[in-house]
């Protein structure tokens, strides 16, 4: 084989239609496109037009809220920890925290997220368990089978202040030291 005689695949690389090219081409005139108006030029994007009708997704309500606000928990059910515990992964009577749930696989990679226990399937061992919220049936559970459930307090992250604010903390301590100077 020599390098002269190396080639694509036949077929593999389609020649460009070279359009406007006459009636005898096929594809003279009007290129293709049908006749005039809108689309038949180019660049047209015109998703979701009905012809100046107004369009089902104005016509039709909003609806729903999503709050940008709210706290996002992990969901642990009773279940898999005792599936944990019957595996040897978590001691009986031992003091389970959301590290404790990461390292035995119970929560998966995800950490850092409040953990909210919750009463799917049955647990039979006594255990403490150290969680950010539970539902009323899971701590049932736990407490029925010896076990203790301790809620975290919530976390608060402090919130950072833009300029703005801390001016205005500048400006009121200014004022303060104003008036008990005058005094």
């Amino acid at each position: 084989m020599k390098l002269t005689e190396i080639a694509d695949n036949p077929g593999s690389r389609p020649a460009r239609i070279r359009v406007g090219r006459g009636i005898g081409s096929g594809k003279g005139k009007t290129s293709g496109k049908g006749v005039k108006g809108q689309k038949a030029r180019s660049g047209v994007a015109i998703k979701g037009f009905e012809g100046g009708q107004m369009p089902i997704h104005r016509r039709l309500p909003k609806g729903g809220f999503k709050n940008l606000f709210r706290t996002a928990y992990l969901p642990v059910n009773l279940g898999k920890i005792q599936a944990a515990v019957d595996a040897g992964r978590i001691a009986a009577g031992a003091t389970v925290n959301a590290a404790t749930l990461a390292e035995t696989g119970v929560l998966g990679l995800r950490r850092g997220f409040p953990v909210r226990l919750l009463a799917d399937g049955e647990i039979k061992v006594a255990l403490t368990l150290e969680v950010d919220a539970a539902s009323e049936a899971a701590v049932a559970a736990v407490e029925a089978a010896g076990g203790k459930v301790a809620i975290i307090p919530k976390r608060v992250v402090a919130r950072k202040e833009g300029k703005k604010a801390e001016r205005r903390k500048t400006q009121i301590a200014k004022r303060e030291a104003r008036e008990a100077a005058r005094a």
